[in-house]
């Protein structure tokens, strides 16, 4: 895959660990003309820019809520990867407003700014907490999906094309269960706290997201959710993996919390395309030209899921082990 050589690409949030990821896996693998971390906060950028500071790479301080920033910085970008969001879902309850802001009105701006500057492809990061959302978090990036989506409509006869990539828990992630708990186990603490004995979750390591967003760029036709086949498991087990000697203490589900995550719904499966790593799932609104997403722009063939069929991570057939679960830690950096 030769598409990012020489050209610019633009992350939202570039900070971030996605971002810190996708800048170490897109400077060994391609040679860019220009890399922009888009984001607000200056000392993160300061820190990554001492990690990496190759020539192509360029730092600009901006949010997504100011659309005029971001057109100025998508001027002559080629691809466009949107990460930037308020994701922790008990914030998002407690300050719906400024999700809404960062979400919804962020995405509708980088929509427009990449019309604006002509950019050729766009992919906008979601969560597994927009299928079927019963938190703000969730309903948030559910309506950004949709503006993605329907972002394909208004490109009028300018050749940007919109997708949207969607994963569960990412492993080890800023402000995620793994770090939680082994700071807590650091800490030495008695008990773990989990919040239901059944929770069960999707499970993807940075590497493994990184790398589908990438290819998802050679897929796209535009209009897409993407959905990534991965394991589940079960947040006992990952108590036991990374502290087996300390009891869990069940203290109960957060505000705007599941037991399980959906990543494909019931109630889209009609339109619903299996492939062999991956599912997509089809716009529900027609476009005025004529997509055929059966087949993709890299010659892999889909084939419809059965009518009723749900991805879930509670009865998803891939469930990892105590020791895959720790596997994949170390891996990661959690022992």
């Amino acid at each position: 895959m030769i598409m990012f050589n020489n050209q610019s690409v633009l992350i939202t949030g570039g900070t971030g660990s996605f971002g810190k990821q996708y800048v170490k896996t897109i400077l060994q693998n391609f040679k860019p003309k220009r890399v922009i971390i888009y984001s607000r906060d200056e000392l993160k950028q300061f820190e990554m820019s001492q990690i990496f500071n190759h020539s192509c790479m360029r730092y600009f301080i901006g949010d997504v809520r100011d659309r005029d920033r971001l057109t100025m910085a998508m001027n002559g970008v080629d691809y466009v990867i949107h990460a930037a969001a308020l994701k922790q879902v008990p914030a998002a309850e407690y300050n719906p407003m400024e999700c809404i802001k960062t979400n919804i009105h962020g995405a509708e701006n980088v929509i427009h700014a990449c019309l604006a500057n002509n950019v050729k492809k766009v992919i906008a990061l979601s969560t597994d907490k927009a299928a079927n959302p019963i938190n703000l978090y969730g309903a948030t990036k559910l309506a950004s999906d949709k503006l993605f989506v329907a972002a394909n409509n208004i490109a009028g006869g300018k050749q940007t094309r919109f997708s949207v990539v969607r994963y569960g828990n990412v492993v080890g992630s800023r402000g995620s269960v793994v770090p939680f708990f082994r700071s807590m186990i650091d800490k030495g603490c008695d008990s773990l706290p989990i919040t239901d004995e059944r929770m069960t979750r999707f499970w993807i390591t940075l590497q493994q997201g990184v790398d589908f967003v990438l290819k998802n760029f050679e897929r796209m036709k535009g209009g897409e959710i993407f959905v990534p086949k991965i394991p589940s498991i079960r947040i006992t087990d990952l108590g036991k993996a990374m502290a087996p000697e300390i009891p869990y203490q069940i203290i109960g589900i957060r505000p705007g919390e599941k037991l399980h995550e959906i990543m494909c719904p019931k109630d889209d499966s009609h339109l619903t395309l299996e492939f062999t790593d991956h599912f997509v799932i089809q716009p529900t609104i027609q476009y005025s030209y004529l997509v055929d997403y059966v087949i993709d722009n890299c010659g892999d063939t889909g084939k419809p899921v059965n009518q009723g069929f749900e991805y879930n991570s509670e009865t998803n057939p891939d469930f990892l082990s105590v020791e895959e679960i720790k596997k994949i830690n170390n891996l990661v950096g959690y022992p």
